[in-house]
């Protein structure tokens, strides 16, 4: 069980990639992200890093790849679905593709985990749409 959700981006690959790949830098992310809080020293294009968003959702890096534009990244703990007395080895993927049509990008944004998760796709999922419109809108 996982989540998957994906957008066209009005942007190259190359200023997508610029955009998102620093863990701790979210400000393309105007209406869902309205706060990171940096936890320990490790810079946001470290594997290892780790964010608290909106003073709900725990992350940490797990992997950035700049030949491959990916980052990996876990969930470790967060409210209701992705708590972890709900849901554990929540792993999140985003991944960005060049479209060659027209110089644009496609963002795929996946995410599962190991065990539960009751209700965590249906949390999830939208908070995903919101992000993806975020950055689409960020280069609109």
């Amino acid at each position: 069980m996982g989540c998957c959700n994906s957008a066209v981006i009005p942007a190259s690959v190359d200023k997508v990639w610029s955009a998102i790949r620093d863990f701790h830098d979210l400000s393309w992310s105007a209406n869902v992200v309205q706060k990171v809080d940096v936890v320990g020293d490790a810079g946001g294009l470290e594997v290892g890093a780790k964010r608290i968003l909106n003073d709900a959702f725990s992350e940490t890096l797990l992997g950035l790849d700049d030949e491959g534009r990916k980052i990996r990244y876990s969930i470790d703990d967060g409210p209701g679905a992705v708590s972890p007395d709900n849901v554990s080895g929540y792993i999140g993927q985003v991944e960005v593709f060049p479209i060659t049509e027209n110089d644009t990008s496609l963002v795929l944004w996946t995410s599962g985990w190991s065990v539960g998760g009751e209700g965590t796709k249906e949390f999830c999922d939208p908070i995903y749409q919101g992000l993806l419109g975020d950055l689409k809108a960020h280069f609109s």
